[in-house]
Order: structure tokens, then sequence, then C-alpha cells
């Protein structure tokens, strides 16, 4: 029974965490339905949050290659035209380490304040406010590629990412409709926005990886986080495919009537 529990523990994080539908959210409701302390296992969230990553990171290998190489190419290589062409990757490495700094300092200074944040009400509220904020972008197209990106769009994103460490607020719809409102393309939207998921995801992980390894339980249950990490993964890549094609066809609204009946049903069951 446990092994199943992790395993469907991994296919909620899987579902939740690309949607713009608030993973952390889900999970505290659900803590809240079945009164159980499986949904606050803070080493299980590191586990299953490195199978997502690994999905993730799987399906942007090859734009993470070409910025990787175009960073390191315009700070080293003494060929002026090729250095000139790298130019855009490097300083899109450089926006997604701009739009990630609020978010980063956000956790940092309010990393206690934000342990009080798991009130299951204060997630319907939240749920609600994503879906207003999917709504008003339904019908925005944009025109922004990758090289009319610029510092302040990173800032004013990064800004609204900084939001979404309330539980309810989704990362990734928030961020979406940042993109959106700042007039990006919206396949160019949903690229910024994972591209800001890895230093998040990268952080997070690393803050918890020491007390993973300091668990003296660790070995007990090993299987089923392997099991559940495997879930994540592989549930998180499908999700996305899901997701992309409904951001290219202008249908997150959908999402928004997703939240807003289980921020509906949250802030009536749990009066």
């Amino acid at each position: 029974m446990t092994i199943l529990q992790y395993i469907i523990l991994g296919i909620i994080q899987g579902i939740t965490e690309p949607l713009p539908i608030s993973s952390s959210g889900h999970l505290i409701i659900f803590q809240e339905l079945f009164n159980t302390n499986m949904f606050n296992d803070l080493n299980f969230e590191i586990v299953v949050n490195f199978g997502s990553f690994l999905a993730i990171l799987f399906i942007f290998k090859k734009d993470i290659s070409k910025l990787v190489k175009d960073f390191f190419s315009h700070l080293f290589s003494k060929d002026e035209k090729e250095k000139k062409k790298a130019g855009v990757g490097f300083k899109y490495v450089l926006l997604v380490a701009v739009g990630s700094i609020p978010i980063g300092l956000t956790g940092f200074l309010f990393k206690d304040t934000l342990e009080n944040f798991n009130s299951v009400r204060l997630v319907g509220i939240s749920l609600l406010i994503t879906a207003l904020a999917l709504v008003i972008i339904r019908n925005i197209k944009g025109n922004k590629e990758d090289k009319d990106i610029t510092y302040l769009d990173a800032i004013l994103i990064g800004l609204l990412q900084g939001i979404a460490i309330i539980p309810g607020i989704s990362r990734s719809g928030i961020v979406l409709v940042g993109c959106l409102l700042r007039d990006f393309k919206r396949e160019v939207a949903l690229k910024y926005t994972f591209m800001l998921y890895f230093p998040v995801s990268i952080a997070a992980m690393g803050m918890g990886v020491f007390d993973l390894i300091k668990d003296g339980n660790l070995n007990e249950v090993l299987i089923p986080y392997l099991l559940g990490m495997i879930a994540a993964g592989i549930v998180t890549y499908f999700t996305f495919l899901i997701l992309r094609e409904m951001v290219k066809r202008g249908k997150l609204w959908k999402f928004a009537i997703y939240c807003a009946a289980v921020g509906l049903f949250v802030l009536y069951f749990f009066r």
C-alpha cells in the first residue's frame, strides 16, 4: 500500500507541476482531504520534483545545450563573428538569471514566514486568483521572439514568479501570464516559463538535499521514493506535451475553469 501511495503521489506531482494549477496547492488540499502527513513529506517532495526536473530537462535539452554553448562561446571565443552570433543566447541566459532573482530573494528573506502559508483556505483564494489571471490573457498572442526579450521583461516576470511562493498561485501559470502580458509569442512564453523553472528547481533541491542525505530512514523508503520519482517524471513529460498544445491553441482559459472550480470547492468545503 505504501508503494502504491507513493506512486499515486508521484502521478499527482507529474500532473500538477507543469500545468498552471499549482502543485504546492494541491499537496495541501490532498493533505487536508485525507488527513495524512504523506503529502507533507519534504524529502519525498524533493525526490519527485527531481523526476519532474529530469522530464522537463529532457524536453528542452536542445535549447539548453544551445544556450550553454552560446554562453561560453560569447565569453571565450576570439572569433568576433561567432561571438556576435552567440550574443542572443548569452543574453537569454542573463535574462533567465535576472528573472530568477526575485523568487530567490523572496524565498531567502521570508523562508520562516512561508512555512505559515499552508492554510487550505489561502490555497482556495489563490486558485481563484490564478483562474482570473488565466482568463485575462486568454486571447493574447504576442509578437516578441527570444531576441526581443528585455531586462525589464525579465524583472517584471520575475516579480510575478515571486508571488508563486504562495500555495495555490501556479508558478507556471503566473509566469505564462506575465510573458503574454509582456507581448511574448505563445511558444516564446512557454519556453521562457520553463527556462525559469530550472534555477528555481535546482535551488529547491539543493536546499533540501542535505536533509535527504541525513535522513536515517531513507533506506526504508528508497524503493517507494524511486518509484514515485519515475512516475512523476513519466507523467510530467506527457502532461507538458498537453500544456504545450493548449498554449499553442490559446486554450489556457480551460485551466482557469479547473482552478476556479477547485478554489470554490475548497472555500466551501473547508469553512
